[in-house]
C-alpha cells in the first residue's frame, strides 16, 4: 500500500467522521428546539389548567408560562455546569449526556400526575423537571456545535456549523405542526385529559435516534490534541470569563439580536396579531410556522457564505439588516391583512436565520480549545435569557406604555442590533491570528 492511498483512506475517515457529526449534532438541536418549543406551547395552552388550577384562570395560566421562563433561566447554568466537564473530559461524553437528560425528562413531563391526581406534588415535579430540562438543553448548544464545527474539514466550519443551527427552525416547525394537528384534531377536553402528554412522549423517538447517531461518533481531533498536550485547565469557566471578557459580551449581545427577533415574533406578535388586531390566531400560528421555513432555508446559505467572506461579516450584514427592518416590520403587520403578516414574519426568519447560521462557528473562534465549551455556551446562553425570555416581556411593557403603539418595540431592536454591530466590529478573535476564517485545527491550518 503506497502513501497517496493511506493518505486517501484517512481523509475518507475524516470526512465520513465529520458527516456523522454534523448529523449527530443536528438531531440534537432539532430535539432541543422541538422540546423547548413543545413545553412553551402546551404551557400556554393547558398547562394552568392541570397543574395550576385556580378560580382565576389568567392567574393559572400565568404560572404556567412562568416554568416556560424557569427553563430559560436554567440555560446559563446548564452552560456552565456541562461545559466545564466538555471541556475536561471532552465534548462526546457530555454531548451524550445533555441529550439523554433533554429528551428522558421531556418524556417523564409527557407522564407526570396531574394536580387533580397528587395536588401539589404536581406543580413541584413540572418546576424541577422543567429546570432539569433548561439545564440540559443549556449545556446541548455548545456541545453540538463543537463536535460539528470542530470535525468540520478545512474551509467548510461555516457551513458544517450552521446545519447544526438549522436544526432549531426544524425543531420549531415539528413542534407546532404536532400541535397544530392535536388541537385540530382532538376536542379541547380529549387535550386536556391525555392528548396534551402525545407530543411529549413522542420526543422518545427523536431521543432513539438520535443517542444511535450520537454513539457512532468520535471526539473531535481537536480535544484529542488537548488531552495528548493534558493542556486542559482546571475552572475552565473562570479562564474563559477571566482571559475572554469582550469576546463573551459579544457573543451575548450577537445572539440577543437573533434570540429578540425570533421571540418578538413567535410571542409577542402572536398575542398582539391576534388580540389586539383581531386577526385569526390560525392564521398568525401558520405564519410564524412560515416564518421557521424562510429560517431553515437561509440558515445552510449563510453559513456557506460565511466560509467565503467570513462569519463576523455575515453577522455584521444581519445587524444591518435587523436595524432597517424593524420599523417596516411592524408598519406591515399594522396592515391587518395575511399578506403583510406573512411578509413581516417571512422577512423576519430569514433575518434570524441570516443572525443565527454563523454564531456556532464565529463563537468557537473566540475561544482558545481549552476554555471554547465553556465560554461559547455562557455566551449564547445568557443571549437566550436576554432575547428569549425577556425580548417578548419586554416588547409587551413597551406596547403597553406607549397606549398600544409598536414604535417603541421597533426602537428597541433597532438599538439591540446597533450595539451588537459595535461589539462585533470590535471583537477579536481569541485563538489563533486567523482564527475567524479557520479554527486552527491540524488539517485547517496548512
Amino acid at each position: 500500500m503506497d502513501g497517496s492511498t493511506t493518505l486517501t483512506g484517512v481523509t475518507r475517515q475524516r470526512a465520513q467522521s465529520a458527516r456523522n457529526a454534523v448529523a449527530a449534532s443536528t438531531i440534537g438541536s432539532i430535539l432541543e428546539y422541538y422540546d423547548f418549543f413543545v413545553y412553551g406551547t402546551m404551557a400556554a395552552l393547558v398547562f394552568g389548567e392541570i397543574f395550576f388550577p385556580t378560580d382565576v384562570p389568567a392567574v393559572s395560566s400565568l404560572l404556567a408560562l412562568l416554568t416556560f421562563t424557569l427553563g430559560f433561566m436554567a440555560r446559563p447554568l446548564g452552560g456552565i455546569i456541562i461545559g466545564h466537564f466538555g471541556d475536561r473530559i471532552g465534548r462526546k461524553p457530555l454531548l451524550l449526556f445533555t441529550f439523554m437528560l433533554t429528551g428522558i425528562v421531556t418524556v417523564l413531563i409527557g407522564l407526570l400526575p396531574t394536580y387533580a391526581q397528587i395536588g401539589l406534588a404536581a406543580p413541584l415535579l413540572l418546576v424541577f423537571l422543567r429546570i432539569l430540562q433548561g439545564i440540559g438543553i443549556g449545556g446541548e448548544w455548545g456541545g453540538a456545535a463543537l463536535m460539528a464545527v470542530e470535525h468540520a474539514p478545512a474551509k467548510k466550519t461555516g457551513l458544517y456549523g450552521s446545519l447544526v443551527q438549522a436544526g432549531a427552525p426544524v425543531g420549531v416547525i415539528l413542534s407546532s405542526s404536532v400541535v397544530a394537528l392535536l388541537t385540530a384534531t382532538l376536542t379541547r377536553e380529549q387535550l386536556v385529559a391525555w392528548g396534551w402528554r402525545l407530543p411529549f412522549l413522542a420526543s422518545a423517538l427523536l431521543l432513539i435516534v438520535g443517542l444511535f447517531l450520537r454513539w457512532k461518533v468520535t471526539e473531535t481531533p481537536e480535544f484529542d490534541r488537548l488531552k495528548e498536550g493534558r493542556a486542559q485547565v482546571k475552572v475552565p469557566v473562570w479562564q474563559a470569563i477571566r482571559r475572554y471578557p469582550g469576546q463573551i459580551v459579544t457573543a451575548i449581545l450577537i445572539h440577543t439580536s437573533d434570540t429578540t427577533l425570533g421571540l418578538i415574533q413567535s410571542v409577542f406578535v402572536l398575542g398582539y396579531a391576534s388580540g389586539v388586531l383581531g386577526m385569526d390566531p390560525t392564521v398568525v400560528l401558520l405564519a410564524n410556522v412560515f416564518a421557521a421555513v424562510t429560517n431553515l432555508i437561509t440558515t445552510p446559505l449563510a453559513g456557506a457564505l460565511g466560509d467565503r467572506i467570513g462569519q463576523k461579516r455575515v453577522v455584521s450584514i444581519g445587524l444591518v439588516g435587523l436595524a432597517l427592518w424593524a420599523f417596516p416590520m411592524f408598519l406591515l403587520i399594522g396592515t391587518e391583512t395575511v399578506g403583510g403578516l406573512f411578509l413581516a414574519v417571512g422577512v423576519g426568519g430569514v433575518l434570524v436565520g441570516w443572525l443565527f447560521s454563523g454564531q456556532a462557528t464565529l463563537f468557537a473562534s473566540f475561544f482558545s480549545p481549552e476554555v471554547r465549551y465553556s465560554g461559547m455556551s455562557l455566551g449564547f446562553q445568557i443571549g437566550t435569557v436576554i432575547g428569549g425570555g425577556f425580548g417578548p416581556l419586554i416588547a409587551q411593557a413597551l406596547t403597553t406604555a406607549a397606549g398600544g403603539s409598536t414604535w417603541p418595540v421597533s426602537l428597541y431592536m433597532v438599538l439591540v442590533a446597533v450595539v451588537a454591530f459595535v461589539a462585533t466590529q470590535l471583537v477579536k478573535a481569541g485563538y489563533g491570528a486567523h482564527a475567524e476564517q479557520t479554527l486552527a485545527t491540524g488539517e485547517n491550518t496548512k
